[in-house]
């Protein structure tokens, strides 16, 4: 049964197809701004106009839908680009919304990008005056997100507070319904976040705005490239506190039962690749869509050896993709997916 293609399609147990891909955007300010970023050959920081232009592209070759990440004009030590009503990604989603019909636009819900330190929650010095508030779940009861980052070259310790941070992540994400976001994607890794942005969503009257929670976000070396796509690289410390540590896949299935519990309609592994049994232990136990990021280091690595001759690029796109939905997603976020769905079309 392997003699020819079309007996090996007749009986392919895994298939891939346009509509399973989440197209990823780096949406900045600007207009006709289409500027490569120099690690992710083929991607681009993309003004709206442009994202309006790549969202009709993606839905004609029949993309499932799009995520968008935004470079905001100035950064804040509270994120205030990621909830205002003119920020970026919601200016994007307007316009998307406006002229694309049907589009899905998913809106990623985390602070890095509009944070001045690069970190997904509010920051201050340990120990400084009013206690810390880390070690502390806003609403879920599991603990262990909260951060502690140090500043080596001061010997400086920093937290972040998780319960504050969970009322901007709330607004956020109210902000990005009111724009027209279909679904909301929290990344952020703080504890809790899934409850304070659903009851937020239900009060502002987004009871039917799924929550796709990117549940087993794993602190990985896999990041690099996508921190410079959203100039997102935290100043001092890493995020091994709050972001799961990459040894532990029990671990991982508790987090993604809580935040089910907290009421996410999705959840997604992050990233995808190096973690597929993660993936597939996932689909075991849960009866929930589940999501997969195919992350800026994997398709980044991939395209290295693609454009050395090293690998056939269709082929390695292709099989990469079908490794992650064998192992059980059906939904994956990829910087490839207009060109897989080209081949697949």
């Amino acid at each position: 049964m392997r003699q020819t293609e079309p007996l090996r399609s007749l009986v392919r147990e895994t298939r891939l197809t346009p509509t399973s891909f989440i197209y990823p955007l780096f949406v900045c300010p600007g207009e006709g701004v289409r500027k490569e970023i120099s690690s992710m050959p083929g991607v681009f920081n993309i003004s709206v106009d442009e994202a309006v232009k790549e969202a009709r592209e993606a839905k004609a070759l029949g993309v499932g839908g799009i995520i968008l990440f935004g470079l905001p004009e100035k950064k804040d030590e509270v994120a205030t680009g990621a909830w205002a009503e003119d920020g970026i990604v919601q200016r994007a989603t307007r316009a998307i919304k406006r002229e694309v019909r049907d589009v899905v636009v998913v809106g990623d819900v985390c602070l890095c990008e509009y944070m001045s330190h690069g970190h997904c929650g509010i920051v201050r010095k340990k120990n400084a005056t009013g206690g810390s508030a880390s070690a502390k779940r806003g609403g879920g009861g599991n603990g262990g997100r909260s951060a502690v980052a140090t500043q080596a070259a001061a010997e400086v310790e920093y937290e972040i507070l998780n319960d504050p941070t969970l009322e901007i992540l709330a607004k956020t994400a109210v902000s990005q319904a009111k724009a027209g976001m279909d679904i909301i994607a929290p990344s952020d890794m703080m504890d809790g976040r899934v409850t304070a942005i659903r009851k937020a969503l239900d009060s502002a009257g987004f009871l039917n705005t799924p929550i796709l929670s990117y549940a087993a976000k794993f602190a990985s070396g896999f990041y690099g490239p996508f921190r410079e796509a959203a100039d997102s690289t935290p100043q001092f410390g890493d995020r091994r506190s709050y972001q799961m540590d990459g040894a532990n896949l029990r671990e991982a299935m508790r987090e993604i039962a809580l935040d089910i519990k907290e009421g996410a309609d999705m959840i997604m592994v992050k990233p995808a690749m190096p973690y597929l049994d993660v993936i597939s232990e996932a689909r075991r136990r849960f009866d929930l869509p589940i999501a997969a990021y195919q992350v800026s280091g994997e398709y980044s690595m991939l395209q290295a050896a693609i454009r050395n001759g090293w690998l056939d690029r269709d082929r390695v796109i292709i099989e990469s993709l079908t490794s992650i939905r064998r192992a059980g997603a059906q939904l994956i976020l990829t910087y490839f997916a207009k060109d897989a769905a080209r081949m697949l079309g």
